[in-house]
């Protein structure tokens, strides 16, 4: 009797092993999550400063006739800066834009103005400039941009004292001017990692704006006179900035 009991038992434990195996599965590994997806595609505000230096051609002029030979001369300085745009990230790697930005600057030079045979200057200075244009780019890895810029720009400058020699009463007065133009630049731009958001941006940017024609008027009366030069300006920024982008990791 034992032993019939003991081959029943048998059986019925070699019956259940495969169920109590398919009920033991190894539980499925689950991936870990990932994280969020950076994308170049929103809008920033930037602001930081640099380097800039601009140049003029100079030619004298009476009754609209020119009188001397052409004259070059120019200023160096510092410069802040403010700026905002928005990005799209196409195509993967590329990255087209808009943007804005105003330089406050106080680049000073000194113009030179040869009026009939004498040699007239005074000191001319770079107040502010702004620039709207776009850029488009290439993403060498996921966190840094380089890219191409341009656009329309305008400068502004202070008016000129001209005087024989230095530190005399002034003989006339060129006021101050807006000038328009065109720019083109270069420059990259990387995610600094310290905080989400926080990039550096650096660019190159060469302007040239228009000849235009300003008159000379009398020193401390305003009267006109018969003398304007012709003034045809170009300019050269190395910019650095923070730039804050709203959007990214999100």
């Amino acid at each position: 009797m034992k032993r019939i009991l003991f081959s029943v038992a048998t059986v019925v434990a070699m019956a259940a092993t495969p169920a109590l195996a398919a009920d033991m599965r190894a539980p499925a590994l689950k991936a870990p999550p990932m994280g969020p997806v950076m994308s170049w595609t929103g809008c920033y505000l930037s602001g930081g400063g640099g380097y800039g230096m601009w140049d003029q051609d100079v030619t004298s002029l009476a009754s609209n006739v020119r009188t001397d030979n052409d004259v070059t001369n120019g200023g160096r300085g510092w410069f802040g800066t403010v700026g905002g745009g928005c990005d799209l990230q196409v195509s993967g790697s590329w990255v087209v834009g808009i943007f804005a930005d105003y330089d406050f600057s106080d680049i000073d030079g000194n113009a030179s103005v040869p009026l009939s045979g004498v040699a007239y200057s005074g000191n001319e200075k770079m107040r502010s400039a702004w620039s709207v244009g776009g850029r488009i780019g290439y993403l060498i890895t996921p966190s840094v941009l380089t890219y191409f810029s341009g656009g329309f720009t305008e400068a502004r400058f202070g008016a000129v004292n001209l005087a024989i020699t230095s530190g005399t009463t002034p003989a006339y007065t060129i006021g101050s001017h807006s000038y328009s133009g065109w720019f083109l630049g270069g420059g990259y731009e990387y995610n600094l990692g310290w905080l989400p958001g926080l990039f550096w941006k650096t660019e190159y940017r060469f302007a040239q704006y228009e000849t235009d024609n300003l008159p000379l008027t009398v020193y401390g009366t305003g009267a006109a006179t018969t003398l304007s030069v012709d003034s045809r300006k170009y300019s050269q920024t190395i910019r650095s900035e923070l730039v804050w982008r709203f959007n990214w990791g999100r």
